[in-house]
């Protein structure tokens, strides 16, 4: 049993017109700690039934909702928001326990994830529209901005709090309800997050959330794909995936929200500060063991340079503290379960069956709380043939790549159908742009390895989705706009 200070924040039952309820056919999902495999938590397995009552209760909220002025919005979003805060600690010890996130980056998560609802609480003051100059005398031109109405939200398990955050946030604030389903490792988190909503005086049916295991989740979001009313869907996952929503939205034309895979290069050339670089690499690709959308899968550097680099990296990965999330000293937590393991020993094994050399690292690691934990890696000689250099490993492993020239480099970078995110150091100012421009990918970071802010637009290009998270072109996403004429005004 997890013990926390605010014990109500631990939820057990879906979210539906401010009713928490059973799932209808009674069916439970075990939650369990991905560092031992045991269940402490039991959340209602949904189905495609109560998926549609959420909706039942979402449409029937929104028009009330949707009228209320931006700065009502604003306001309840700004109780949430502090209500958040206010408890960090208990929502940090969730996300740990279900996520296996260290306890010390699940706090920075709950500040990161708070971020967004007080940015757009005050974003929800700013929806402007426009006054166009009118080509004849006698009518006047207007541009509204909307809300598109209830949006279903889908969100991973990596980042528990701050992507339903993410998504719910500027969906309230624009004037849209919400139905949403975390994913079935994390489900404690969003459920804490809403009851927080709850307490907040969101009016019912404004926020309604389900849970569902993998087996169910295909009933519960096809039940959502197919109800005209449900006239967005914001999702962050696997590309399969969104295609798969992409393709079954087309029946009902449902705006769209994509924040997909990801195969970030990381660029290391021959003039960057090499410090500087080491720690902006730490900073991406190690936070949550790897297992974030933006980390670096492909660390490219530059011949000149590689051999000092490999070494000041690997002096750092090796003193990474590997351990249960909620041992203070621990910086990499155990992997979200079994198969993420798994796949991170398929890639390590398959690059050095292809020649690359383990230069710390490299080993599954077994810790007095269980098997599901992976040594941080460094590898060297790594080459395209190997899978980790066209898959998301989403694990603890820095594959290092040699380059010689820039040309050479973005070719190798751009050679990927992803393009979520990408990093390079230098300190050359025309390099600077020239490779800013030339990278195929929705954010670059330079000379810098923490980019997300919730004041910046979040989300990639070619396969890796489409649409915004974030800033003010995050609301945009949420909204539609309308023109009225009117004459006869002369």
């Amino acid at each position: 049993m997890l013990i926390l200070s605010e014990q109500a924040l631990l939820r057990s039952q879906n979210l539906i017109d401010d009713q928490w309820r059973d799932a209808g056919l009674g069916a439970g999902l075990p939650v369990t700690d991905p560092a031992t495999g045991e269940a402490f938590a039991k959340v209602p397995d949904s189905d495609a039934g109560d998926a549609r009552l959420a909706v039942d209760a979402a449409a029937a909220a929104f028009p009330e909702w949707s009228r209320r002025p931006a700065r009502e919005r604003a306001r309840l979003l700004k109780r949430w928001h502090a209500l958040i805060l206010e408890h960090q600690e208990d929502l940090a010890r969730i996300i740990s326990t279900e996520q296996g996130k260290p306890l010390q980056e699940a706090r920075g998560e709950v500040q990161y994830g708070a971020s967004y609802v007080e940015w757009f609480a005050e974003e929800a003051t700013r929806i402007c529209g426009d006054i166009v100059a009118e080509a004849v005398p006698g009518r006047k031109l207007l541009v509204l901005k909307e809300p598109v109405g209830v949006v279903a939200a889908i969100t991973p398990w990596n980042f528990p709090l701050a992507m339903i955050a993410r998504k719910i946030a500027p969906a309230l604030a624009a004037g849209c309800t919400v139905v949403a389903k975390p994913a079935e490792d994390t489900p404690l988190t969003a459920l804490a997050l809403v009851w927080l909503a709850q307490q907040a005086g969101m009016p019912a049916g404004v926020i309604n959330l389900v849970t569902a295991s993998r087996e169910h989740t295909p009933g519960v979001v096809d039940a959502w794909l197919a109800d005209s009313r449900v006239r967005k869907i914001t999702f962050t996952g696997s590309t399969p995936v969104g295609k798969h929503l992409a393709r079954e939205s087309a029946a009902t034309l449902k705006k769209l929200s994509l924040e997909l895979g990801g195969n970030a290069p990381f660029i290391v050339f021959d003039d960057a500060d090499l410090d500087a670089a080491v720690d902006g690499l730490m900073a991406s690709k190690f936070r949550n063991g790897g297992q974030t959308c933006v980390c670096p899968n492909r660390v490219y550097v530059h011949d000149a340079v590689h051999d000092a680099f490999v070494e000041r990296l690997a002096q750092r990965v090796g003193a990474l503290h590997v351990g249960p999330a909620t041992e203070a000293a621990a910086q990499i937590g155990p992997m979200i379960n079994a198969r993420a393991v798994d796949k991170i020993a398929r890639h390590v094994e398959d690059a050095v069956a292809r020649g690359a050399r383990v230069v710390t690292g490299g080993k599954r690691v077994r810790t007095a709380d269980g098997p599901h934990y992976y040594a941080p890696t460094v590898l060297v000689d790594a080459t395209p043939a190997m899978a980790l250099s066209c898959e998301e490993t989403f694990g603890p492993v820095a594959p290092i790549f040699r380059f010689r020239d820039e040309a050479e480099v973005i070719r190798d970078a751009n050679d990927t159908p992803f393009g979520l995110a990408a990093y390079f150091y230098s300190s050359d100012v025309r390099r600077i742009w020239r490779v800013a421009q030339a990278l195929e990918t929705g954010m670059v970071g330079i000379n810098e390895g923490a980019i997300a802010a919730e004041a910046a637009p979040f989300g990639g290009v070619k396969e890796s989705g489409y649409g915004r998270e974030g800033s003010r072109h995050g609301l945009d996403d949420y909204m539609h706009t309308k023109y009225l004429c009117q004459g006869q005004l002369g």
